[in-house]
C-alpha cells in the first residue's frame, strides 16, 4: 500500500512562476498539486479561502498568485494592497489552523533601491513605490499569521510563459532596428524555472527553516547588459542603446540597486543558484522549441 501523498496548494496558476511550477510537477510523483487561477481562488475575495483548506487540507501553500502590476498599483491601491498586502495574512492564518506549510513569494521592491552590496535577506526594509508597499505588508501578514512562514523574495523574474523583459525584448528586437534600454538600474534576474525548482527542493526538505530568503540567479548586471545578452544569445542584430533612468519615466519608481544576498538559502536548504546567462541560454531554448 503506497503512502499517503501530501497535497500543495499552487495560486497564480496562470503567472509565470504558476506555469513553471505546473511544468515541473509531474517530477514530484510524492505531492498531489492544486493549481488555482483567478477564476479558482480570488486573493482579493479572502472570505472564499477557508473553503479551500477544507477541501484539500494541504500540506503545503506556494502563494505564487500576486497583483504584479508595478505601475498600475501607484492607481489601483486599493486592489494591490487586497491581493499582495491582506491575502497573505488570511492565508498564513489557516495554513496555521490546518498545519500547513506556507510558501509566500515577494520581491526586491520592498529595498529603497540605495544599496551598493547584495541586501541580506534580515537587513532593514524600505519600499519606494506603493507595490513595494504592499508586498511588504504582505510579508508581515504572513509571518504575523503563521510562524512556520517560508518567504522567498526574488527580482527580475522572466519565463517562457506571460509578460516578461526577456519575451519583451524578442518581440521589439524583431519589430525594430534600434531600442532604448535603461542601464543604471541593476540586479540579476531570476529564471522562474529556477525558482520552482528552488521552491519544490524546500518542500522536498518539509520547508524546515522558516523565515525571509533571497533567490535569483548569481550575477551583477544592467537592464541593459541583459538586453544585450538576450541579442546575441539570441542572434539577433537589433541596436540596443543605453540610457538613463531619467530619460524613461515610468509612474513607479524603481530601484537603482537589486541584488539579493542568497547566502542564507544555500546555508539553510543546500540550494545553490545558478549563473544567469546560463539560466537566460536555456529560456532562450526553449522558446525556440516552442516557437
Amino acid at each position: 500500500m503506497s503512502a499517503p501523498t501530501s497535497t500543495i496548494i499552487v495560486t497564480g496558476k496562470n503567472g509565470q512562476l504558476g506555469s513553471e511550477l505546473l511544468d515541473i510537477h509531474m517530477s514530484y510523483p510524492a505531492f498531489k498539486f492544486v493549481f488555482l487561477d483567478r477564476n479558482e481562488l480570488d486573493l482579493a475575495k479572502p472570505e472564499a479561502f477557508e473553503s479551500i483548506f477544507k477541501q484539500y487540507k494541504p500540506a503545503f501553500f506556494i502563494n505564487a498568485g500576486a497583483y504584479t502590476g508595478v505601475d498600475r498599483a501607484e492607481s489601483e491601491k486599493e486592489l494591490a494592497m487586497a491581493v499582495n498586502g491582506i491575502a497573505p495574512g488570511k492565508i498564513a492564518s489557516l495554513c496555521n489552523s490546518y498545519q500547513t506549510r506556507l510558501i509566500h513569494i515577494s520581491t526586491d521592491y520592498v529595498f529603497d533601491g540605495n544599496g551598493t552590496s547584495p541586501y541580506r535577506a534580515d537587513q532593514p526594509t524600505s519600499p519606494l513605490n506603493y507595490y513595494g508597499e504592499t508586498k511588504l505588508k504582505g510579508e508581515q501578514a504572513a509571518l504575523a499569521g503563521s510562524p512556520s512562514t517560508v518567504i522567498i523574495r526574488t527580482a527580475w523574474v522572466y519565463s517562457a510563459y506571460g509578460h516578461n523583459f526577456v519575451k519583451t525584448m524578442l518581440r521589439l528586437m524583431d519589430e525594430r532596428s534600434s531600442i532604448n534600454v535603461v542601464s543604471d538600474q541593476v540586479g540579476a534576474p531570476t529564471y522562474a524555472r529556477d525558482l520552482a525548482v528552488a521552491i519544490m527542493d524546500i518542500v522536498e526538505q518539509g520547508a524546515s527553516h522558516t523565515g525571509i530568503y533571497h533567490f535569483s540567479n548569481e550575477g551583477k548586471i544592467s537592464w541593459y547588459d541583459f538586453a544585450m545578452a538576450i541579442r546575441d544569445l539570441a542572434g539577433l542584430s537589433c541596436e540596443v542603446k543605453a540610457i538613463s533612468t531619467k530619460d524613461f519615466p515610468t509612474p513607479a519608481k524603481r530601484p537603482a540597486y537589486s541584488v539579493l544576498d542568497k547566502s542564507s538559502l544555500i546555508r539553510d536548504y543546500g540550494i545553490q543558484p545558478r549563473e544567469w546567462k546560463t539560466a537566460l541560454q536555456e529560456c532562450l531554448s526553449y522558446l525556440r522549441r516552442l516557437a
